[in-house]
């Protein structure tokens, strides 16, 4: 019984072990080079250049919108760059949106590598950007996070006071997820990033829009549920359909009228 036990011991700290190592590039997907740019969608944009307070610098995009009221604080996935959001930036652009979308340290031309407080400070590092650079009211700034980058616009929202925030096909937590995916293993598994969105939630005084799609094999439809019934500001839910990736362009009519009201509300 004794070497059982010192066997299941010793293999969960293999485990364990093996696993710190590896989570970061099981959390994160950067990839550096720049595919295109906003030119070749026809969208006018200049390129921007902000240092995080460690004195890092991360590179981003800005679209403006000569008809805008409102500006889009863009937070991609874990996945690629900003290169690869054409799709998400064609739409806020129909929608009359100005967009900041920023590169995360580590992808794209960003310096550095990427960590959970390494997203946060780009965020405020980009929140501050256009506040202080850009002068635009901060009631007039929806923050909007996808995937990965939901945690972040949650985390930033909770600590700024915006107009609006947009989360979708997002998470509650990292352990959240890992306990739906696997819900034994998961009590034995240290993990290194938190993105405890389900604990931050609450300090959103800003109205919510969630979207999240019942076929998402990537997030868990039932994270996305339980984060936006945590939630005690206003807030919406839309239901899409399609997978973690395109469900917003399989979705595409009420998605765009749904950013469209939810931005009128504000």
């Amino acid at each position: 019984m004794f070497r059982t036990v010192l066997f299941i011991v010793l293999l969960l700290l293999f485990f364990n072990a093996f696993l710190y190592v590896k989570q970061p590039e099981m959390v994160f997907y950067p990839t550096q080079n720049i595919e295109v740019t906003p030119k070749e969608w026809a969208l006018a944009y200049d390129t921007i250049e902000i240092k995080l307070a460690d004195k890092r610098k991360i590179t981003g995009w800005y679209l403006p919108h000569p008809d805008a009221e409102k500006t889009l604080l863009f937070f991609h996935g874990n996945g690629g760059n900003i290169s690869h959001r054409g799709n998400s930036l064609y739409i806020f652009h129909k929608l009359k949106f100005n967009v900041l979308i920023i590169d995360y340290p580590g992808y794209g031309e960003s310096e550095g590598k990427p960590s959970e407080k390494g997203l946060y400070q780009s965020a405020t590092a980009a929140w501050q950007y256009l506040v202080n650079n850009k002068k635009i009211n901060p009631e007039n700034i929806i923050i909007f996070g996808r995937s990965l980058g939901g945690a972040v616009a949650v985390d930033l929202a909770s600590r700024v006071k915006a107009g609006g925030l947009i989360l979708e096909s997002t998470f509650s937590s990292v352990r959240d997820v890992v306990d739906t995916v696997f819900p034994v293993l998961s009590h034995f598994i240290y993990l290194r990033y938190s993105f405890n969105s389900y604990e931050k939630i609450n300090k959103v005084v800003a109205p919510i829009l969630v979207i999240h799609s019942p076929d998402d094999r990537v997030i868990p439809y039932q994270s996305g549920e339980r984060l936006f019934n945590t939630a005690s500001s206003e807030k919406v839910f839309l239901q899409i359909k399609g997978g973690h990736n395109d469900g917003f362009m399989q979705s595409i009519a009420p998605y765009m009228k749904s950013l469209r009201l939810f931005s009128q509300s504000l």
